[in-house]
């Protein structure tokens, strides 16, 4: 309210404010050709920054999400490289230094599960999942560090409820996402000095294209049931309810909050 006690509309909402702060700002998604990563890239493509699309092997889809920021009038680049290599690591920074200078926001986004028994776990899939899920993850937390400007700038790790929701047949998976949110508090501290903040985001069940697979993208679904059943807000998410929150987190209105772990599950813990 003004002096006059009529409301002040020229004060900016918190999602105008939110908008302004990715103005030109920089932003790498790692995993962003589908699923929570595309609905990630494409909230900060509407919120005004550049971003980089990363990929492993959908070109196609990675080329999407970019040809869907540019519509809207943002901007964005598609870069393959794969976390499970160095190497296409330190490639997808150099390009990103290369198109656009510098670094504000990483979003560490990609990964992989797979789920069996105690009996069916394999020293190949445990490597598999932690090497996607945990070393790229500290790899790509590695050759972004350098990129960011005197101001710093934000890191989201996406983890999961797993990490604090023991389910059967999930050893491997939970492992992984309970190595990333010990290393989100521990680059926290690190990285603090720098003015670099450090947060992990732990979904519950999101409708991606790895949920169709499952089948619990269908209504029916005995397991989405059971999940929908154990959740407050009774419903399980969608990847614009992650990508909410991961615009919040890297805004200035997020400005005083590292080494947090948030969980955006409905309540379900």
């Amino acid at each position: 309210m003004n002096r006059t006690g009529h409301r002040n509309t020229e004060t900016p909402s918190t999602k105008e404010m939110i908008m302004s702060d990715f103005a030109d700002q920089v932003v790498v998604v790692t995993g962003a050709s589908k699923g929570i990563g595309a609905a990630i890239a494409r909230a900060f493509g509407r919120a005004g920054a550049k971003v980089v699309v990363n990929y492993a092997s959908s070109k196609a889809g990675a080329e999407r999400v970019v040809a869907d920021i540019e519509a809207a009038g943002g901007i964005a680049i598609a870069v393959q490289a794969s976390l499970t290599g160095e190497q296409d690591v330190i490639r997808l920074f150099a390009e990103t230094k290369r198109r656009f200078g510098t670094l504000h926001v990483l979003v560490n986004n990609a990964g992989v599960y797979g789920f069996g028994s105690l009996a069916e776990v394999t020293a190949a899939e445990f490597h598999r999942q932690y090497n996607i899920n945990v070393l790229g993850l500290l790899l790509a937390c590695r050759e972004a560090a350098p990129l960011f400007g005197p101001n710093g700038g934000s890191i989201i790790n996406i983890s999961s409820v797993a990490s604090t929701f023991p389910m059967p047949n999930n050893a491997v998976y939970a492992g992984t996402k309970g190595a990333v949110d010990v290393i989100t508090r521990v680059l926290a501290v690190e990285l603090g000095p720098r003015k670099i903040r450090v947060n992990a985001v732990n979904p519950g069940l999101v409708i991606t294209e790895g949920s169709e697979v499952f089948g619990t993208a269908d209504p029916e679904s005995p397991v989405r049931k059971m999940i929908e059943a154990q959740t407050p807000l009774g419903r399980i998410g969608q990847p614009d309810d992650v990508a909410g929150t991961v615009l919040h987190l890297a805004s200035k209105q997020a400005d005083w909050v590292s080494g947090e772990l948030w969980a955006i599950s409905g309540g379900l813990r």
